[in-house]
């Protein structure tokens, strides 16, 4: 290709040969932005042997960040934050680059797992979940279980752009969850705390939702950008009147603190803790849970004692615990936060007392399954930061319809006078043979309008789904969007799919609020 662009190039000979080093990362992408220990350092490095096909674009993306204070678009793959204190770790930089260096050119698979340098970060349920048949997979350096093999199937994964080996085994927990109790041990979440007598005002500001609830109240929020962007995606939990936890997703500890403490305004009397090895969550969830935990505990947990979005301290026969009343799965259940050195003797007894309910162990592959049924967003898939509330339908967790002010505020009032050009809709496939993984293509009346922003099966629903933005210059509404006709292209294949814009399952949320 060259010879026939600059065809001298045949003639002129090898002048010179340059070899040297290659910057190579622990994943494969480079790394761009504001280093978040050292305010105003920024890094652009580590481009992986593309970095002349990437400068263009990394360099315009850098400068714009640069002169900006915050990423001019979603740039999570590359940003720096997607790192942690254990990259330092130069053992582990190297086993792990090691790794993705050999793939550099090799199949990438869908949710494929690395194996170097590992386990380094783990529960302290660790060794119990092993031994029940745990097959565990990686984040921020935390082992946490996926799936577990049943005494007959392979503890490991077969990766697969159809069915993979563990479908039927994430089927058992994902209908355990549904019909009785499973227990989830997700001590990875990263948990913050804000303080200070101006923890209220300060966390109003960047918070979209109101969080200026009485103590015991939880508040589900996103955190905005000036473009109205969603920057962060967690849950905020009042204990006192001046101070606050946070609970967010285990990839974003780095990026969420630091959003977190770059946008807190000044001066104010706040201050933000990182207490993620501090406690254990054990998440216990499904319509027979209350009758697992209400034995073991004297406070009363009763709908009416414990309702949905609250939380209260209580006791596990002793065991001190922080139950926070939230769903990722769309059941009746309780995050329950322990200190990590009491975590084992609360997952003993909650087994031993769950036994006679069928509760099982459950990973995140059926948390997936699960929460995609109920349509529960996930950052940076469904929501992030090219992403409004209203445009990923979450108008409700902003409060709009108060005069309260919030970082990114006016860009939706702005949005909401001009409307849409793009929505975030459920798609459904009744071809049981289709297997979703995301990046699909969308066609509405034969014409290209997005693609899948995730994917995967319901178990309960017996169906593909996946999550995707139908996007439209003109502008859209609900009836525009309802009206079309729509495919999905599935390996060059186009399937008729059905847009839904309501979770799939309870969709009035009765389940979780009993």
């Amino acid at each position: 290709l060259a010879l026939e662009r600059v065809p001298v190039l045949g003639e002129v000979g090898v002048q010179k040969l340059i070899n040297g080093p290659e910057a190579f990362t622990p994943d494969g992408n480079f790394i761009l932005g504001e280093a978040p220990q050292l305010k105003n350092f920024y890094v652009g490095a580590g481009f992986n042997a593309y970095g002349i096909a990437a400068g263009g674009g990394a360099g315009r993306a850098l400068a714009e960040w640069i002169e900006a204070g915050v990423p001019p678009m979603d740039l999570w793959p590359v940003d720096i934050r997607r790192f942690h204190d254990h990259h330092a770790d130069p053992q582990w930089v190297r086993e792990r680059t090691l790794e993705h260096y050999a793939k550099h050119y090799t199949m990438s698979w869908p949710q494929e797992e690395d194996d170097s340098a590992r386990p380094r970060r783990m529960s302290p349920l660790y060794a119990r979940l092993e031994s029940k048949g745990a097959v565990f997979g990686e984040k921020m350096g935390w082992e946490r279980p996926n799936w577990f093999a049943g005494p007959d199937e392979e503890p490991r994964d077969r990766y697969s752009f159809e069915r993979p080996n563990w479908f039927e085994a994430v089927g058992r927990e994902h209908q355990n969850t549904r019909e009785r109790v499973t227990l989830f041990d997700q001590t990875s979440f990263a948990k913050f705390v804000v303080r200070g007598a101006d923890a209220e005002a300060a966390l109003s500001w960047i918070c979209a939702n109101d969080i200026s609830k009485p103590p015991g109240k939880l508040t589900y929020t996103q955190l905005l950008n000036a473009r109205g962007g969603i920057e962060c995606d967690l849950t905020v939990a009042r204990l006192a009147e001046d101070r606050f936890y946070i609970v967010t997703g285990t990839g974003f500890a780095t990026h969420d603190f630091h959003w977190i403490a770059s946008n807190l305004p000044a001066p104010m009397d706040v201050r933000l803790e990182d207490v993620t090895e501090d406690y254990s969550v054990l998440s216990l969830m499904g319509p027979r849970a209350r009758e697992v935990l209400a034995p073991l505990c004297p406070e009363d947990i009763s709908n009416e004692g414990l309702p949905f979005a609250h939380c209260k301290d209580i006791t596990v026969s002793g065991i001190p615990v922080r139950a926070l009343r939230v769903t990722y799965v769309g059941e009746l259940g309780w995050e329950l936060h322990v200190r990590q050195e009491q975590a084992g003797d609360l997952y003993d007894l909650i087994m031993e007392a769950g036994a006679p309910m069928g509760i099982a162990d459950g990973g995140y592959r059926a948390i997936e399954s699960l929460r995609l049924e109920k349509g529960y967003r996930a950052w940076p898939g469904e929501v992030g930061p090219d992403h409004t509330p209203l445009e990923a339908g979450l108008a409700w967790a902003a409060k709009l319809k108060t005069e309260i002010p919030f970082l990114g505020r006016e860009a939706l009032l702005k949005q909401r006078a001009e409307g849409l050009k793009k929505r975030l809709a459920c798609f459904t496939v009744d071809d049981p043979e289709t297997v979703l993984w995301g990046r699909e293509s969308i066609f509405r009346n034969g014409e290209l309008v997005g693609w899948l922003n995730s994917g995967g099966w319901g178990y309960t629903v017996g169906k593909s789904i996946g999550y995707g933005y139908v996007r439209w210059a003109e502008g859209l509404d609900r009836a525009f969007l309802l009206k079309g006709d729509y495919e999905l292209e599935v390996a060059t294949r186009r399937v008729p799919a059905t847009l839904h814009l309501a979770p799939l399952y309870d969709p009035k949320g009765l389940r979780l609020r009993c």
